[in-house]
Parts: structure tokens; C-alpha cells; sequence
């Protein structure tokens, strides 16, 4: 426990140790709240409370963090390597803020409080965080996934605390304010509608299935979450990786958030998503799909019209669909909203090391659909302007 200024900061086991009203009220609205981070098995947490009770709380988690996480690629085979001759060297203990298990750092702050006021209260945090680091032998910290409406405030805060920004992966979010779906197809360019078009004529053969319990297919949906992961040409470690029994966990933790969409093909279960589902807001969690058989019949295509459809249907207007599978989701007409994580170590060599590093250990940097998209802006800049 540290104290700061009136302010008692705590290390707790878990989100369910603090309140769940005095979170909600930091957080609003929000789908991946007190209820998701406690379905996730989420046991470590930290907390700052007054006189009054509860002012600023956040998830943590640790982890071993590996330096080559961000490389892809071939870069990432080179990593590999590193990792098994020098895993010292490479493998660096982390105290993180935030989760794994989610796209943004959710922070709840009392509402209400002065510039100062919160300012205080991560203070006390920091100083907290610091203790807990050196008590486990952490050699960084780590706020993963800053973000707006926390990025406003905070990132301001932790720059001006000696934390190094690092790009992390965007977050793509596709606005259907406004638009039915005749509407939402009008925005895309004449090719990839006819693309999407002529990819949808495989809904025929496909059985979709929406629904809010999954008893007797979680097995199944594990399976294909799996088999995703394995066709993937992106690794990020513990990154990816969920706790047994996540499907079932935050099915039964947050009834009337959680929607599954089923895609069969006869008998079989060729693909799934997971959608939060808040006001305003539909969020494709995971897509899971199986191999070659989503492939065959289009269903990265048919799951996207019908995550679209069903947004528009139930008066959402942006549907946010996660930190993977850019170029098709940039074509579809997403937005990238910007990520950072904040960065500290506890050795000041190194702390200045990473500074340094900072623009070669992005997670942005290496993720090829990124990569292309940055070169071909690039080589358009510099062609020359037509007469």
C-alpha cells in the first residue's frame, strides 16, 4: 500500500475485490467492464481510494514480455532465434496496466474530478505501481493500449513521468452513422462492392445462427478460435492467448452484451463471432473460422455484411473490429484510431535504451498489411505531379 497526498493507493486481488458500482460509474456504458474483466479470471488489480471510496482503479496483469513480440515475418524468425540463444537477454519481466484480453487501457476515474485531482491520483498510482515492480522483480511498466477517451488525459500525464511512447496497433472502427445498408455499400469504392457482392452469393449455402448461449458448441468455437490462430501469419505470444473456458465465462457473466453468430455449412460449424454489444456500439470481438472450408465459401465477406446488417438493425452506429486483418478492413471502410503504449523501466540504461528503440519496437511498424499501406502512401508522395 502507498500513500500520497490523502490518497491510499492498493494492489488487490483481482477487479471483483473493488466496487463494481464505483467502476461502472468510471466507466460508463461500457462492454468490457467489472463484469468482463471479472469472466476473464482477471486477479490482480490496482486501486486508489479517499475518504469517499473508489477513485481511480485498473486491471493488471504480468507477464514475461519478450522484445521480439512486435517483429513479423521473417524479422520475427530472426527473433525466434535471438529468443532461444539469449532468452535472458530477450525475455524481460512486466508489470502491465490494462489486459491482454482487451483493445484498450480501460481506466475507471471518479467522475467529476479537477485536472489536479487526477493528476494526484496517478500519482499515487505510479508511486504504487513502482513498489508492486520492484516487490516482483518487474523490470518494466507498461500502460497497454492507450487510447481515446483515457489517451485525453493520461498520456499527457505518463509522458510528463518519464514513460516512453510505443505505437502500438490500431484499432479499427467502421462508422454507420446515418446509413442503412444500400447506404453503408455507397461508401465503398465500385470494386470492392463488386467484390463484396459477388462474395456474398456464397450466404445461399451458408445457415446463420445468432444467439446469446453456446452450451452445446463451446467446444467447438474453442476449436475454431484455434484453428484461427494456427492459420495466422501474425504471432504475438501470450498475446493471443485465452483463458480456459473464456467463451462460456463471459457468456454467463454478461447477459444481454454477449451475442454469438453461428455459420454453418450443413452439419458443420465452419465459423463464429463474438460480439459485445453496447449502446451505440457492436464490438466483433473474435472471429473464429475453419479451415478451408470459411475460406471456400467467403465467410470473412459474409461475416462482415452480417455484423453490418445487424449494427444498422439494432441502431448501432459503429461497429469496432479489433487490431488485426487491416487491408480488408480498410477497404470495407474502417478508420484506424490510434493506440500507444506507455513505457517505463526500472533500469535507467535501459529505460534510455528503449527510448531510442522506441520507434523499432512498435507494434504498428511490422504488421505487413500496415507496412504495405505506409509504402504505397509513400511512393505516391513522391511520384511526380501530373502536368
Amino acid at each position: 500500500m502507498a500513500e500520497h497526498g490523502g490518497l491510499q493507493a492498493r494492489i488487490v486481488p483481482g477487479i471483483a475485490a473493488l466496487p463494481a458500482d464505483g467502476w461502472a460509474s468510471g466507466q460508463p456504458g461500457e462492454a468490457e467492464g467489472w463484469d468482463y474483466y471479472r469472466a476473464c479470471g482477471n486477479d490482480l488489480a490496482a486501486a486508489v481510494f479517499d475518504e469517499r471510496g473508489l477513485v481511480l482503479g485498473l486491471p493488471l496483469f504480468r507477464m514475461e514480455y519478450r522484445l521480439d513480440t512486435p517483429f513479423q515475418g521473417r524479422l520475427a524468425a530472426v527473433g525466434r532465434l535471438l529468443d532461444c540463444c539469449f532468452p535472458r537477454l530477450m525475455r524481460w519481466g512486466m508489470l502491465g496496466v490494462g489486459s491482454p484480453l482487451a483493445e484498450r487501457c480501460h481506466l475507471s476515474v471518479r467522475p467529476g474530478l479537477t485536472p489536479e485531482e487526477r493528476a494526484g491520483a496517478v500519482d499515487a498510482m505510479l508511486a504504487l505501481l513502482e513498489e508492486e515492480a520492484a516487490r516482483s522483480g518487474a523490470l518494466l511498466i507498461v500502460f497497454k493500449d492507450v487510447s481515446m477517451p483515457e489517451a485525453d488525459w493520461l498520456a499527457p500525464l505518463l509522458a510528463g513521468r518519464r514513460f516512453t511512447a510505443v505505437p502500438g496497433l490500431p484499432v479499427a472502427l467502421l462508422d454507420l452513422a446515418g446509413l442503412d445498408e444500400a447506404g453503408y455499400l455507397a461508401t465503398l469504392s465500385a470494386a470492392t462492392r463488386k467484390d463484396l457482392r459477388r462474395k456474398l452469393k456464397s450466404r445461399a449455402a451458408i445457415r446463420v445462427e445468432h444467439r446469446d448461449r453456446i452450451d452445446d458448441v463451446a467446444d467447438r468455437i474453442e476449436a475454431l478460435y484455434d484453428s484461427t490462430r494456427t492459420n495466422s501469419q501474425l504471432r504475438y505470444g501470450e498475446f493471443e492467448d485465452l483463458p480456459k473456458g473464456y467463451f462460456r465465462a463471459v457468456t454467463e457473466a454478461m447477459p444481454g452484451q454477449v451475442e454469438f453468430v453461428l455459420y454453418w455449412v450443413g452439419e458443420h460449424l465452419a465459423a463464429f463471432n463474438l460480439l459485445f454489444v453496447q449502446q451505440g456500439r457492436v464490438i466483433d470481438k473474435f472471429l473464429g473460422m475453419a479451415y478451408p472450408l470459411a475460406r471456400d465459401h467467403n465467410l470473412y465477406a459474409v461475416s462482415w455484411m452480417e455484423n453490418v446488417r445487424w449494427a444498422i438493425g439494432t441502431g448501432r452506429t459503429t461497429l469496432q473490429t479489433g487490431q488485426t486483418a487491416y487491408a480488408a478492413k480498410l477497404r470495407f471502410g474502417s478508420a484506424l484510431v490510434p493506440s500507444t503504449n506507455y513505457v517505463r523501466c526500472r533500469n535507467r540504461l535501459l529505460d534510455r535504451i528503449i527510448r531510442l528503440a522506441a520507434p523499432w519496437l512498435a507494434f504498428d511498424r511490422w504488421d505487413p498489411d500496415l507496412r504495405f499501406r505506409r509504402d504505397r502512401e509513400a511512393d505516391r508522395s513522391q511520384r511526380p505531379a501530373s502536368p
